[in-house]
């Protein structure tokens, strides 16, 4: 049997910027790569393992024996063990299987950077290589502008497990099943966007992807990386961006995973009071040491580079900036000035984002982040962690609490709906209503909303529509966009059927309405992080549970008129201030009928007249439908 051959991807240069935690494209180094040396064909392997006393492969080639085919350690110290084996190519499933100094301890570990893995309950990982030919250079030439934070930036946040299932055959839609049902769906709705929830390879279903065992590879449960790949070209084929949930907080103990990879503390944090998740039962990496945060930041690039992602949204990035995250006191440690800030995971957030930008400035990093800390969305050369937007989660649970309210009582809380302005433009937020909103008996966005069912869907339709005027970039997840009933459900395929009745298929049409307007008028992106984009007219009409607001463009001509109506008594000749004199058409009313609303309160053409009203020299009175949002443009 062929054994293993001495041989090296890494040069000197390699394995000092690899130890400084500055080498980003350790992808191109580690793991199983084929390739031909001295005429023969098979797979260089190599995996960091300092602590190991022998590292052998095995696999389908070699019977799954320890001691067959060991690699060699480098006489660095870096801790890398390599080595070319014969003969070996596309398609060989394998393990490290780790001796460890320590005590002897054996692990049987899957290459964390191993491209392909088995498909769940079975865990190696498959040598692999795909020669995938792009088509989206359309799209990479010009997502500079799609991506900018004065864009229009409306996104789909799917879980490809649940989306959509093949009900006859009771499984998943593949990649390539995707790329023509997804795309066509999300272009259809008029989406910028999609987020997918972690497609990189885990074992767990039930953790929706965010028990991440194999960074460097799509999961097997959907298709091929070249499958992935070919979804992810033809969103940027329809003019639909591609955004990526990525987990660099955490990773579970799985035998085959991370966690005391080579018998020693090697991923993760040594001290369980930063190197463990409570809440997860989960592993905390350890940013403090230069291999890991190259082994991070070289993941993120990874998916730029390779899968050309429009931007990652890091998840859970309160739990890396605190120490005591949901920690007791005496359970957890404070930094070296006393402070509860977890400086070395600040610091590698800063890197990241520094590396991420550096290489791909026409793509956005998004910060999962619920907490205030300050200066989220700020560049690191301000002070910033330097992401480009941050979830708005204080907007998210104050609106959806209002909004579960009778509107009888909702002129008691007008300053819980008008409080996010206070802060919007502390930070580039995106606003969420994300798939945490919709699980655990918090109910589905539609039954959070009070009322029979007419008010329940006039309700969704008014609160969907203030999203799309409040500040800000959108999230939307997948199945509230058509007013799913049910909770979200991992192991199920959304409600499509529900569409076949008009609420739901009313709900449907307006995102779709939404997404256009929000594309269409400039002032709904222009300024959308700026407090130039934005001006009261009227917060104080808490009897009438009365909005009316102003969101401005870098042209005057531009401006909106945004008006919402917040119970379901419909306000006639309901007078309002207004910036200038002139007539004003109505370009959006949520309560038309082809969104399932009553039709009857339009307003046609609008003329302000030199009525003082609201501290401002002219005014006009306007029709306000029951529990629903207009806009309004000067002609």
């Amino acid at each position: 049997m062929s054994k293993v051959i001495a041989h090296s991807l890494f040069t000197d240069f390699d394995i000092n910027l690899f130890k400084a935690g500055k080498h980003f494209k350790l992808y191109e180094k580690f793991g199983s790569h084929i390739t031909t040396l001295d005429g023969v064909d098979g797979t260089y392997f190599s995996v960091w393992a300092p602590t190991a006393k022998q590292v052998s492969v095995i696999g389908d080639f070699n019977f799954w024996q320890e001691g067959e085919h060991n690699l060699f350690v480098r006489w660095d110290k870096s801790g890398i063990w390599e080595g070319f084996i014969p003969n070996v190519g596309k398609g060989t499933t394998y393990k490290y299987k780790i001796e460890s100094h320590n005590n002897g301890i054996k692990t049987e570990k899957a290459d964390p950077y191993a491209r392909r893995y088995e498909h769940n309950p079975k865990t190696a990982s498959i040598v692999w290589e795909d020669n995938y030919n792009w088509k989206d250079k359309n799209w990479m030439a010009s997502r500079k502008k799609k991506n900018a934070i004065n864009a229009p930036f409306s996104v789909y946040e799917v879980h490809l497990g649940s989306w959509k299932k093949q009900i006859e055959e009771n499984r998943f839609l593949s990649y390539v099943e995707l790329a023509d049902d997804l795309v066509k769906y999300v272009k259809e709705m008029n989406f910028t966007h999609v987020e997918l929830m972690p497609i990189m390879e885990f074992p767990y279903d039930p953790s929706w992807g965010y028990q991440i065992t194999g960074y460097f590879a799509p999961t097997s449960r959907f298709g091929y990386p070249e499958e992935f790949k070919l979804l992810v070209d033809k969103l940027h084929q329809n003019d639909i961006g591609i955004i990526l949930d990525w987990v660099p907080s955490h990773f579970p103990e799985d035998a085959h995973g991370l966690g005391f990879f080579d018998g020693s503390c090697l991923y993760e944090h040594p001290d369980k009071r930063k190197g463990y998740h409570q809440d997860w039962k989960s592993l905390i990496f350890n940013y403090g040491r230069n291999e890991v945060k190259s082994f991070l930041i070289s993941n993120a690039i990874f998916w730029l580079e390779q899968f050309h992602a429009d931007g990652l949204r890091v998840d859970a990035v309160a739990s890396m900036l605190f120490l005591d995250y949901s920690r007791k006191e005496g359970e957890w440690e404070p930094n070296i000035y006393g402070g509860r800030e977890n400086l070395e995971a600040i610091a590698f957030m800063k890197e990241l984002n520094e590396a991420i930008y550096g290489n791909f400035p026409d793509v956005q990093a998004i910060a999962e982040e619920s907490t205030a800390f300050p200066g989220v969305s700020k560049p690191v050369f301000l002070g910033g962690l330097g992401f480009g937007m941050k979830w708005m989660m204080g907007w998210m649970h104050d609106t959806l609490d209002y909004f579960s309210k009778d509107p009888a009582y909702r002129k008691h809380h007008q300053n819980d709906i008008t409080f996010s302005i206070t802060y919007a433009f502390t930070e580039n937020f995106m606003l969420p209503l994300s798939h945490d909103e919709v699980v655990y008996g918090k109910k589905s966005i539609l039954n959070r909303m009070p009322g029979d069912e007419w008010q329940k869907f006039a309700n969704l339709r008014l609160l969907y529509s203030y999203m799309f005027t409040h500040p800000g970039t959108k999230l939307l997840f997948q199945g509230a966009e058509f007013g799913q009933s049910e909770e979200w459900n991992f192991q199920n395929s959304l409600d499509w059927h529900l569409l076949q009745y008009k609420p739901h298929k009313g709900t449907q049409e307006l995102i779709k309405a939404l997404n256009t307007l929000y594309k269409t008028e400039p002032a709904l992106s222009e300024k959308q992080f700026s407090q130039d984009g934005f001006e009261w007219i009227d917060y104080n009409d808490a009897e009438n549970s009365v909005l009316a607001y102003i969101r401005k463009g870098n042209k005057p001509k531009d401006n909106l008129i945004i008006i919402c109506n917040m119970t379901p008594i419909p306000r006639e000749n309901y007078r309002i201030g207004l910036p200038k004199k002139g007539t004003l058409k109505q370009i959006f009313n949520s309560d038309d009928k082809i969104y399932y609303g009553s039709g009857n309160f339009n307003n046609k053409v609008i003329r302000t007249n030199a009525k003082a009203w609201q501290f401002r020299k002219h005014s006009a009175e306007v029709n306000l439908p029951p529990l629903a949002m207009i806009a309004l443009k000067y002609s």
